[in-house]
């Protein structure tokens, strides 16, 4: 296989596969070249998880950074130690609130809100994971953090018999949607946990166009690798691009501002344009922006 291949694979994770277990079959399946994930899911949840590859590994920190949706499942009159299901129950309570009363309060957090990290997470604490913290029976004050709920939507009441309630959430990266089903069980007095959990987008990715680990093996050992690699062009999106001309090569290669003379397409690349530059032979070399007549390095793809 092709030492220089690169891409996204886009995942969906089932439940009981870690996010380190889905990045080690990739990075197996591709010859063990460099692989990461753009944001961990729980074991028992499951979803979207887009695994970067080869240079693409250098959009990780981009992709996760990107907007997320979920679809939760939340049980109200329980909380728990994990607020998940997986926890141990802390205490139970009488629900006795209404349909209305619970979409009011649901819809409430819609906008910023500072929330505080679980303790079963892996937020640091002084250079220790909270989890593992937590595993020891210790729990530590939690810096809250200003997340955004962009909206929630589908909130579906068929199961309230059975204290059950399912909402859509489209929210910014860090936000911990175990901990939203617990803030709007305090809110409504009677506690409530996170039941279910799937991850429906990542960014630019979505679990419609996703594929199965056991679907991925099978293409890979097929050899369509074009199946599931989607290229780091269309990862970055709708852009402009552009060679440079060999004389700028080594402006390129060291990663240095470039003036937008030396690109072939300059004539239609204006100030404020996100553009892949490729080197003389053709190779991407990153994602820069324009500005003031020169090319910034964005990011780096060599």
């Amino acid at each position: 296989m092709d030492e220089n291949i690169s891409g996204v694979v886009n995942i969906y994770k089932e439940k009981g596969y870690t996010s380190h277990d889905v990045v080690n079959i990739v990075r197996r399946a591709f010859n063990r070249i460099k692989t990461g994930h753009t944001g961990t899911l729980d074991p028992q949840a499951e979803g979207v998880l887009p695994v970067c590859v080869g240079k693409a590994t250098k959009l990780c920190d981009s992709i996760a950074a990107d907007i997320k949706q979920y679809r939760a499942q939340m049980t109200l009159g329980v909380t728990t130690d994990t607020e998940d299901h997986t926890g141990e129950a802390l205490e139970e309570k009488e629900v006795t609130c209404t349909k209305e009363e619970c979409e009011a309060a649901i819809l409430s957090f819609v906008g910023e809100y500072e929330q505080i990290p679980p303790m079963y997470s892996a937020v640091k604490h002084e250079g220790r994971k909270l989890y593992d913290l937590a595993r020891s029976g210790i729990e530590v004050e939690r810096t809250p953090r200003l997340i955004t709920i962009h909206e929630i939507t589908d909130i579906d009441f068929s199961l309230f018999d059975e204290n059950k309630i399912s909402f859509t959430v489209l929210c910014s990266k860090g936000t911990y949607i175990r901990t939203l089903c617990k803030d709007i069980g305090e809110k409504l007095g009677c506690g409530a946990h996170m039941s279910s959990l799937v991850r429906t987008r990542s960014g630019r990715f979505y679990s419609k166009d996703s594929i199965k680990v056991d679907d991925f093996n099978r293409l890979m050992q097929a050899g369509e690798v074009d199946k599931v690699l989607i290229p780091i062009e269309k990862v970055i999106g709708d852009c402009k691009s552009s060679k440079v001309a060999p004389k700028a090569n080594k402006y390129l290669y060291n990663g240095n501002k470039i003036n937008i003379g030396f690109l072939f397409e300059k004539n239609s690349i204006q100030d404020g344009d996100k553009v892949l530059l490729y080197d003389k032979e053709g190779r991407l070399a990153g994602l820069y922006r324009i500005s003031e007549g020169f090319a910034y390095p964005d990011i780096m793809l060599i």
